[in-house]
């Protein structure tokens, strides 16, 4: 029987040989941490809008909810005749908010302490429309006509640009350009040098345009033009990138 044993002896001497070569295996396979290089670059382009938006409204007050909006129809329908006049689409023209809303008066408290519910004195009907205007040598006019049109109430006027995607694909190569330059910056700083892209992505997203705000007064003579400052609109773009260092 000295062969079974000795078969069993040399089991065993192999078992012992692979538990001790286990931990150098898996220093040798361990993966050493990839050494990478992250950098955000931002773009920015400047244009001028070629847009206007105007936001106006009319407000009436009377004492039934059925007086206040027969008084309010009219007066819109009005306006939006009047900017329709102006030379303004139809598909430019949207209501933007429309409310009714009930005018409280509140009593004084009475000797005793008690307090008198509210009760309704009138009604206010609001309502007012967006309107864009794409051609900017008419707005002044525009402008002039929504105010004699009725129009009660000037939430602001705004700039934009219709069609900001190629300017957002200019600033997305700018940004792309400063992070480069600032990765081969670090790069050379440190001594090392950079490898391939691992990932590039945009980091939060775009930031629309700006508009340029100017409230329009309402005591603009209809005869004069609306003096009209459109300024420049930005539009910004950021994307984060990764590089592998050699």
């Amino acid at each position: 029987m000295p062969r079974p044993a000795l078969n069993l002896a040399f089991a065993g001497v192999l078992a012992a040989a692979a538990v001790l070569a286990t931990p150098a295996l898996a220093q040798t396979t361990q993966q050493v941490p990839q050494r990478t290089l992250s950098l955000t670059g931002q773009g920015e382009v400047k244009s001028a809008p070629d847009i206007a938006i105007i936001s106006a409204g009319v407000v009436s007050e009377a004492k039934t909810a059925r007086e206040a909006l027969t008084v309010n129809n009219e007066a819109m329908a009005s306006v939006l005749q009047t900017i329709e006049a102006a030379g303004v689409a139809k598909k430019d023209i949207q209501t933007s908010n429309f409310s009714v809303q009930p005018k409280y008066k509140y009593a004084k408290r009475s000797s005793t302490g008690e307090q008198e519910p509210p009760r309704i004195t009138g009604y206010t009907v609001s309502n007012s429309v967006t309107v864009i205007t794409r051609d900017l040598a008419m707005l002044g006019p525009v402008l002039d006509a929504v105010v004699s049109s009725g129009v009660n109430q000037m939430n602001g006027l705004s700039f934009s640009i219709a069609e900001p995607a190629p300017l957002r694909n200019e600033a997305r190569k700018l940004a792309v350009a400063e992070a480069r330059a600032r990765a081969e910056l670090y790069a050379a700083a440190a001594g090392v040098s950079l490898g391939k892209i691992l990932s590039i992505s945009e980091a939060g997203g775009h930031r629309p345009p700006q508009p340029a705000y100017r409230r329009a007064a309402l005591e603009s003579a209809a005869a004069d033009a609306v003096p009209i400052a459109q300024g420049q609109q930005s539009v910004q773009m950021q994307v984060n990138i990764v590089w592998e260092i050699e």
